[in-house]
């Protein structure tokens, strides 16, 4: 039967120059039956028979017998002779051609035998017409048979390149798929007619593959060659000035469009419309839309998404209700654009009632509408509705959508249910890589790191190669934990992959040593960081900035400043605002103010970081003016507002403002006051001897109080020597804190003013029965770029004989100013002489001296200590700073001691 087949073609292709179709050959026999044929047919030799009469009798003209014939060699499984029938008897459209190849497929054959058929028959002899061409280059491109396209370019060059214009079209298609860009524009350079389609088609080529730029210089270079763009293609031109914040060039196209008068046609104005918007131009993007005189529902969808993208939701409601006017419903695409928007800005529970508005006007959520609910749903921490959710994607089939799979995985593995993500994965028909890289970025940020690698290890078996994503959710649960060796390790290992770390692996290494408080890390993978050419992105300063406010690196934390100066980010709000934290906590409150002042667009965060830095620095009053500055500039204050401002007022002792604010909380903003302002206002009594005030109001108050309120009232029975609360608070941080030394040192203290020994004696037993042992004390101070530590234990400074003998120089002037030394810093039963040495050795002292040694005038000396500062040290720090002329910055704990000419910002309150 194939020699048959290989007959009819061979006469044709010797006898005609030219393509022939069957349906031209003059038919002087009448037709057969062929249906009745058709249904008499039983095995594949019938096939061919019939198939063999209906050539011989030149019937074989009509396009629904032709489609009979070949679905029975396909039934049959002769893939080879349907595919013959087809590509030298059907139709030549793309429509056709793509039916024919589900065809195939449906019937378990490979769309592969068309191409080689198409090659048997071209070695045979046989011309074919451009429109075969056409599709076979099409289906090569489909099919990544690159060979074959080139050996098809290869003929068509032989023939004189006399081909129309879609083959060479779908030439330049084929190179773009197969072969890369550059030779798709290649073959386009090589053709001297460029007519209007070849343009398009490089000009959409190259939006395939995300070269924008390059898009809009031929779009530039097709206008000036005179040639007409498809509307199409003005279309997606419009979308990539979107993407990629082309406004310049955005303008221009709709200069062209008015120019070639194609305002009235509603596709592009809907993409003119998103142009603006995307671009931040929400008022042009109106404009637009006014200036049209018919509107379609999309048309109404774009300026309602438009408004709904940048938050003006009013306005978006406002044009709801206006369709009406025009006789226009809205459509899921309006609500999901409400949805979206409202999540986006974070009105998550607006989401939910225009998810219930929708649904009462008839609308069934659809994928879109469901993703951006459970958005909603993990940021309002509503985990019962998210499981309401699920049942409504269950019982809907939209769980065989693996964006609302991957949506429902992270909305369980957010509100820690990582058994109920498992299973939504586990039951996934299609997953995607980000479903798998959801689900080990889960278990890795739960710290199941076991589970995270067999996943991942479970990936690579199903054929999905690990992304940069992957790697950098491992990386940063490893870092997250604090295994910075397993973090390092997964960098190693992305590099092993084939790819290149960049600065996201890089910025979650260095974000979680810095959240557990492993800021010397930090800073190494930093440097090393850009040793590799990695540049830092505004996530990365912000975290290295926070590392130097930890460490109060303030040199260190400068550098950072100029870099992100450099770079371009220092317009950034998250840097600026982590500038302030980082200028505040290293003493500079000046430099943290300015940088405040030139954030145009201040946020919350930005606000509350600048009250909370004239907070620690002891400036109440400062930062209630500036909560009135922000509470006039509309912002509305939040939990973490409020502690810093009662923080500023226990460390300014302004009570009545601290009342006044506490009240206000709950009266005038509707904040509950939290356990954390109720240990400020404690603190803030005790401070200023209201002991009995400050503890009718623990008695009194809702909340169970905890360590830290109990802390906080034992520090002020010390200052003010009140044993009988401090014996309470005592036995209550004992119960709480078993093994926090610094209760039990306080305690001591507490008893050693009060000359009751026993006391002493039988605290240092009970820590020694808990095992407890006093913390490391240290204080450091940094010169050029060089740390220097002294510390009450360990391996002493090296020129620790030097500042003692400064020490006992500038303690001899203090006395004749009036110091005495406070004894009642030392717990230990001893004579007067070697407590007053005692109280030489205190660090603190040690790291002033050393800084007044090895700086030169009039530079302020920075020391940061660990632990409390004693009232001795306080009081020396006084009487340094008035002889030396020097401003000393004294940080502990969470607060500054900003002493200057024998006063501190303090005023004793601390």
């Amino acid at each position: 039967m194939y020699s048959l087949h290989f007959l009819c073609v061979r006469v044709r292709s010797t006898t005609y120059e030219t393509p022939l179709s069957l349906s031209s050959l003059p038919c002087p026999l009448p037709k057969l039956h062929f249906l009745d044929e058709v249904a008499k047919i039983k095995t594949l030799s019938s096939v061919k028979v019939l198939h063999a009469q209906m050539i011989k009798k030149e019937t074989l003209d009509n396009t629904d017998e032709i489609k009979s014939l070949i679905t029975s060699y396909l039934e049959f499984g002769d893939f080879k002779s349907a595919t013959m029938v087809f590509i030298m008897g059907c139709p030549r459209n793309y429509l056709m051609w793509m039916s024919f190849v589900e065809e195939l497929r449906s019937f378990g054959g490979n769309p592969v035998e068309i191409l080689q058929v198409f090659s048997e028959l071209q070695c045979g002899g046989v011309i074919f017409d451009s429109e075969v061409l056409t599709m076979i280059l099409k289906l090569c491109a489909c099919l990544k048979d690159s060979w074959l396209g080139v050996a098809i370019h290869c003929c068509l060059i032989k023939r004189g390149f006399d081909m129309d214009v879609y083959l060479k079209s779908e030439l330049i298609s084929f190179y773009g798929t197969c072969w890369g860009i550059e030779k798709a524009k290649q073959v386009f350079g090589e053709m001297s007619d460029r007519e209007g389609i070849l343009w398009n088609e490089m000009i959409l080529l190259n939006l395939k593959n995300e070269r924008w730029l390059k898009a809009l210089e031929l779009f530039k270079g097709m206008q000036f060659s005179f040639i007409k763009t498809k509307n199409s293609t003005i279309l997606k031109v419009l979308r990539a000035c979107g993407k990629i914040g082309a406004l310049y060039e955005g303008k221009q196209i709709h200069g062209y469009v008015l120019r070639r008068a194609l305002e009235s046609n509603l596709s592009i104005c809907d993409s003119l419309i998103t142009m603006y918007s995307r671009n931040n131009r929400i008022k042009q993007a109106r404009t637009v839309f006014d200036s049209m005189k018919d509107y379609s529902l999309s048309s109404w969808n774009a300026i309602i998404s438009s408004y709904a993208l940048f938050g003006y939701f009013s306005d978006a409601w406002n044009l709801l209700n206006e369709m009406k006017r025009y006789n226009l419903k809205p459509d899921i695409v309006t609500w999901n654009c409400l949805l979206s928007g409202h999540s986006r800005h974070g009105s998550y529970e607006m989401v939910l009632t225009i998810l219930r508005r929708m649904q009462s006007v008839g609308f069934k959520p659809n994928s879109s509408s469901i993703t951006s609910v459970l958005q909603s749903v993990i940021e309002l921490d509503s985990l019962e509705f998210g499981k309401e959710i699920h049942g409504f994607v269950i019982r809907n089939g939209l769980d065989n959508d693996v964006y609302v799979g991957t949506s429902l995985l992270d909305m369980y593995i957010k509100s820690d249910c990582l058994s109920h993500a498992q299973a939504v994965f586990n039951a996934m028909k299609k997953r995607n890589i980000f479903s798998w890289n959801a689900l080990i970025s889960g278990y890795s940020y739960k710290g199941f790191f076991e589970d995270a690698e067999k996943l991942l290890n479970f990936m690579v078996e199903e054929g999905i190669k690990p992304d940069l994503v992957t790697w950098n959710g491992l990386c940063s649960g490893y870092s997250l934990w604090g295994l910075n060796k397993e973090a390092r390790a997964v960098i190693d290992r992305i590099k092993s992959s084939g790819l290149t770390p960049n600065v996201v692996s890089w910025t979650a290494l260095i974000s979680g040593c810095s959240q557990n408080g492993n800021h010397t890390d930090a800073l190494k993978y930093f440097i090393e960081m850009q040793a590799e050419g990695i540049n830092p992105n505004s996530a990365t300063i912000s975290i290295l900035l926070r590392v130097c406010a930890g460490l109060s690196l303030l040199h260190k934390g400068e550098e950072i400043h100029c870099l992100s100066i450099r770079i371009g980010l220092i317009e950034d709000v998250f840097v600026a605002t982590a500038l302030i934290d980082m200028y505040s906590k290293a003493g500079k409150l000046g430099s943290a103010l300015r940088v405040f002042r030139k954030i145009q667009k201040k946020t919350l965060a930005s606000w509350n970081c600048m009250i909370m830095g004239f907070s620690i620095h002891g400036f109440g009053k400062e930062a209630i003016f500036l909560f009135d500055e922000m509470c006039n500039a509309g912002v509305q204050p939040d939990a973490i507002t409020f502690t810093a401002l009662l923080s500023g007022c226990k460390n300014s002792g302004l009570v009545k403002e601290g009342w006044k604010l506490f009240d206000s909380m709950s009266q005038d903003y509707n904040i509950d006051p939290t356990i954390e302002h109720c240990c400020c206002l404690v603190d803030l009594l005790g401070r200023v001897g209201y002991l009995d005030e400050a503890w009718n109001f623990i008695e009194t108050m809702p909340l169970t109080p905890d360590a830290s309120m109990w802390g906080a009232l034992l520090a002020s029975c010390r200052t003010h020597r009140n044993l009988e609360f401090a014996e309470i608070a005592a036995k209550n941080l004992f119960k709480l804190e078993p093994y926090n030394s610094a209760n039990y040192v306080l305690m001591m203290n507490l008893y050693a003013m009060s000359k009751r020994w026993e006391d002493v004696e039988r605290v240092k037993s009970l820590m020694s029965k808990r095992g407890v042992k006093i913390s490391q004390v240290w204080s450091w101070i940094q010169i050029d770029q060089t740390i220097h530590m002294f510390s009450a234990e360990g391996k002493p400074h090296p020129d620790t004989g030097k500042v003692y003998f400064e020490l006992y120089q500038l303690v001899s002037e203090m006395k004749k100013l009036g110091y005495v030394p406070d004894m009642n810093c030392i717990h230990q039963n001893l004579d007067k002489e070697k407590k007053e040495n005692m109280l030489l050795s205190h660090t603190e002292k040690l790291a002033i001296t050393y800084g007044l040694m090895n700086t030169k005038d009039g530079v302020p000396i920075r020391v940061i200590k660990n632990t409390r500062v004693c009232s001795d040290c306080h009081e020396a720090a006084k009487y340094l700073s008035l002889i030396r002329n020097r401003e000393i910055f004294l940080r502990d704990g969470l607060r500054f001691h900003h002493i200057k000419e024998g006063k501190c910002t303090c005023n004793d309150c601390w």
